[in-house]
């Protein structure tokens, strides 16, 4: 008779939950190869998955047991595809952007006011003052990225306020600007997955809040950890592998169902501080243990800072962002005191997963903070996302003005077809992006939305370079040297394209290049000393940028991922 395996927190045996998930995955022709299995310390499992077609797509798990672990990679590649937040970054070409519907069959078009102001029925009066408060932010920047259509308008999908079950419109872009991959979550149930996903909310606001403000955390009692015999003979097992473990309870006096646990390496002095949530202690804690060793190996547990000083440096947004991206983000010496802020409480928010949704949702709404819920089915099982205005944004609600990832649509169309850009286009396009505030660092692949090998021409290309290729298609003799000059002292680029833009500097710089032809073919070779001045004399432009197109159709890594996102809908 075969036994299954249940765990807390979850409403269906793991063997259960990984046999309908692998179905419904190959039911939509997504079959998942895993690697990187880990378990180096007794009772912490972790795995990486990605589909056998489209490697883009894909997940990590983790967990107490090698069922676990694997579940917990199905589980957020699934939520991952019914939020298509695999393409959240990605621009799905002008095709899809035409389809009756881009991302879902319930997405509703708004049309930017004629004075740029926002559209009164999207959002509701609580939101337009939370996104917009100043009214200063213009419409046409809430166009998405993955679209890019302007002249659609705003793409926006309902979400339903929990407090009173009304209905609103939120914009796709604002969800792809602000909240990332927060708040997502799949289960074997709705209240299983909205459960993991408010988990999830809390966790990043308690992490945030401790690591902001150098907060020091109460030890859980060595008694307490003893409860559970394989949390605790993981940390056993961390310990006795040289790293200095601190198992700490985050609930800030038992507000909250958030746990900590922190690696200090002897080695390095780097300091890791890992958090897990959920309204069980016991699952919170896990989750902690689990998280410190996801992916990673115990020789690559290095790198990480020491523990600092500076709390403006600590609190300061990119820090904050980088904690939400791998925690690799500086840590207080405060937070490792051992006098803590807060006296350790033992607590237990819920026994059932009901207990678990309901406590979540009220403990939100007591804080003050409404909770905006859209719900995912499409894909054959149950995933959500979760927004809760002013509590689980990633990044400011500042850079809808001033970072927003719509950038790109401006300039999206003419890039697509650069190699027939007439040299007045050129001209034009040089303008604009001397006037858009561009750092000249920034990737182009990243705000365009493609996707593109590691080594090719455009995964290099970037802002600086870009302009320079437009001025050598004008002539704009000024704006060349001063692209050659920003080349020259930026080193990402490749050697070998670094050398050609010195040649063409060398050659503009020489008054008369003929007397010195020699001498520039000795000094940078015969094949750099051609392209240059085939760039100079424009019988070649944009120096090996292949011509993309209005589908992205000249990228093949591109076209995998739109194959993939075409399955969605099959």
């Amino acid at each position: 008779m075969h036994t299954e395996s249940f765990i807390p927190g979850k409403d269906a045996s793991l063997e259960s939950t990984i046999a309908t998930m692998q179905a419904k995955l190959a039911a939509r022709g997504f079959v998942l190869n895993e690697s990187s299995w880990l378990n180096e310390i007794e009772g912490i499992w972790s795995v990486h998955v990605k589909d056998q077609e489209c490697p883009m797509l894909f997940a990590n798990g983790k967990g107490g047991t090698e069922l676990a672990a694997r579940a917990s990679a199905l589980g957020e590649f699934f939520e991952r595809l019914g939020t298509h937040y695999f393409w959240t970054h990605f621009y799905l070409g002008e095709t899809r952007a035409n389809r009756p519907f881009v991302h879902y069959p319930q997405e509703r078009w708004f049309q930017p006011e004629e004075d740029g102001s926002w559209p009164v029925d999207m959002l509701n009066p609580e939101l337009h003052d939370f996104y917009n408060p100043d009214g200063e932010i213009d419409a046409s920047v809430l166009v998405d990225l993955n679209s890019g259509n302007v002249a659609r308008g705003i793409c926006t999908l309902p979400y339903t306020r929990l407090r009173d079950e009304t209905q609103t419109y939120i914009p796709v872009n604002i969800i792809g600007n602000l909240y990332v991959s927060n708040g997502m979550a799949a289960g074997n149930t709705m209240m299983e997955a909205r459960s993991q996903a408010l988990s999830e909310i809390f966790e990043r606001h308690v992490k945030y809040r401790i690591i902001s403000e150098g907060i020091c955390l109460p030890e859980v009692p060595d008694e307490v950890i003893a409860r559970f015999p394989r949390i605790a003979a993981g940390i056993a097992g961390l310990r006795k592998a040289g790293f200095g473990i601190l198992v700490r309870d985050a609930s800030l006096g038992g507000q909250y169902p958030v746990m900590n646990v922190t690696l200090l390496h002897p080695g390095d002095q780097g300091i890791f501080a890992s958090f897990g949530a959920h309204p069980r202690f016991e699952i919170a804690l896990e989750r902690a243990l689990t998280e410190l060793l996801q992916g990673r190996a115990l020789e690559t547990l290095t790198g990480f800072p020491e523990p600092g000083f500076d709390m403006d440096e600590i609190n300061a947004v990119a820090n904050l962002e980088i904690h939400f991206v791998d925690s690799s983000g500086v840590i207080s010496w405060d937070f490792l005191s051992d006098e803590p802020d807060y006296a350790f409480a033992d607590w237990n928010f819920s026994t059932t997963t009901a207990e678990d949704y309901a406590w979540l949702v009220n403990a939100i709404h007591a804080e003050g903070k409404d909770i905006y819920v859209s719900d995912f089915s499409e894909q054959g099982a149950y995933s959500c996302r979760i927004l809760v205005p002013g509590m689980s944004e990633i990044y400011p609600v500042e850079d809808l003005e001033w970072e927003n990832n719509s950038i790109g649509n401006h300039i999206r169309p003419a890039l697509l077809r650069l190699h027939s850009l007439s040299e007045a286009e050129c001209a034009a396009l040089l303008a604009d992006l001397q006037t858009m505030n561009l750092n000249d660092e920034r990737p182009l692949w990243e705000i365009l939305g493609l996707a593109i090998p590691v080594g090719t021409a455009w995964k290099q290309l970037r802002i600086g370079e870009l302009k320079t290729l437009l001025a050598l298609a004008t002539g704009d003799t000024e704006a060349i040297l001063e692209g050659c000059d920003w080349i020259h002292h930026f080193n990402d680029l490749s050697k070998e394209r670094r050398l050609v833009y010195r040649c063409v500097e060398s050659i503009l710089k020489l008054e008369d290049s003929e007397n010195y032809l020699r001498a520039l073919i000795l000094l940078y070779g015969a094949d750099t000393f051609r392209q240059a001045e085939a760039l100079l004399d424009r019988s070649e432009r944009f120096f090996g940028l292949d011509e993309l197109g209005s589908d992205m159709q000249g990228s093949a890594m591109h076209q995998g991922l739109l194959k993939a996102y075409d399955k969605l809908f099959a």
